[in-house]
């Protein structure tokens, strides 16, 4: 009963990216120095912020002083830390390159964490515009608009198309905004249960790989995220097999996570994995199949991957930077657009109350 709360309790535990990083960088410096690892996460421990890092490092340095590799204490967090974390630390244990497997590691995260902010910050703009958006339209609907139309009717006038569908839509709010709230959240349960769903969630995100902008900037940084990964195992000197797995379950998108599961069987049956991707030239640019089949036969696969990998960044870096340049001039002509509606559903019967006196 006890194992089982612990793996309750275990299975909630997060920890930032920027913790990770620094955790494998201190790591990197002090197995460099020849400390021993307990000693090592010890004093880590002292220098994090996040408890559940804390509780993370207690159970890892137990483990390890019970005798376990750091890898195999680490793979207990899998899902903390993920398939490229722990299989970097194996194999750093494994060839006695442990401090410079983590450095590797290090410097992978924090280009992953760039790339993701650069993403995340694409889209705080317009989120900001929308939250706006919808505070205005509900201080008007639940303050602004009751008091207007107490007035219009008592003047029992006819009213414009304008301010007759403005009166109507806050109306339908006030009166049934609880079950609004209701069927929003049960969307929300059964978008959830949905994506939970492995054919679903593959269908879902085949369909943002087809769209206009998303979908490309969605295939760059997949692109980015499985030449860089794949080219870090390698030079890690993992077999490709077990790269290209490991890597699989690094991806976000589903679709390349089956991909790469199948060209996993492919290279098991003797075939180059360029020749597996040449297949599907829709998710796999002809560029990425040309640059691993030249690195395979010069036996450069890694520094290949490691140099489309900062191509793909570059790439997602400026559809990023076009991204916002222009979703910021639509989303103020749209706000503009809500907001110029609302003054005129209310201006003009007040105008044309004040010429009729």
């Amino acid at each position: 009963m006890n194992k089982f709360f612990s793996r309750i309790k275990t299975s909630f535990l997060r920890v930032p990216l920027s913790e990770k990083i620094l955790f494998t960088k201190h790591l990197a410096m002090m197995t460099k120095s020849a400390m021993s690892t307990v000693e090592s996460l010890a004093l880590i421990k002292r220098q994090v912020k996040s408890r559940s890092f804390r509780i993370i490092l207690d159970k890892v340095a137990m483990e390890v002083e019970n005798g376990q590799s750091l890898s195999t204490a680490f793979s207990r967090f899998r899902h903390v830390f993920g398939e490229l974390f722990v299989s970097i630390i194996a194999l750093g244990e494994a060839s006695g390159t442990l401090s410079e497997n983590l450095e590797y590691l290090s410097s992978e995260l924090k280009k992953s964490r760039q790339l993701r902010g650069k993403i995340h910050s694409a889209f705080v703009y317009p989120i900001i515009i929308m939250v706006f958006t919808i505070g205005v339209v509900i201080a008007l609907v639940f303050f602004v608009l009751p008091k207007l139309t107490s007035v219009f009717s008592g003047l029992k006038v006819g009213l414009p198309i304008t301010t007759r569908i403005l009166i109507g839509f806050a109306s339908i709010v006030q009166n049934y905004y609880l079950f609004i709230a209701v069927g929003i959240v049960v969307l929300i349960i059964i978008w959830t249960f949905l994506m939970k769903l492995p054919h679903f969630k593959y269908a879902i995100h085949r369909i943002v790989l087809t769209l206009p902008i998303v979908g490309n900037i969605s295939k760059n940084y997949n692109m980015a995220s499985l030449t860089r990964t794949l080219g870090l195992l390698l030079k890690s000197d993992m077999k490709i097999i077990e790269a290209v797995s490991t890597t699989s379950g690094v991806l976000s998108n589903v679709v390349y996570q089956r991909a790469l599961i199948e060209a996993v069987e492919e290279v098991k049956r003797g075939e180059p994995i360029y020749k597996y991707l040449e297949k599907y030239p829709g998710i796999f640019p002809p560029t990425v199949s040309h640059m691993i089949e030249v690195g395979e036969k010069t036996g450069n696969l890694d520094g290949n991957l490691i140099y489309l990998a900062e191509f793909y960044e570059n790439e997602v870096d400026e559809m990023v930077k076009n991204l916002s340049s222009i979703l910021e001039p639509a989303l103020l002509v749209f706000m503009g657009a809500i907001v110029g509606f609302v003054a005129i559903a209310i201006i003009t019967p007040i105008y044309e109350i004040s010429q009729g006196v």
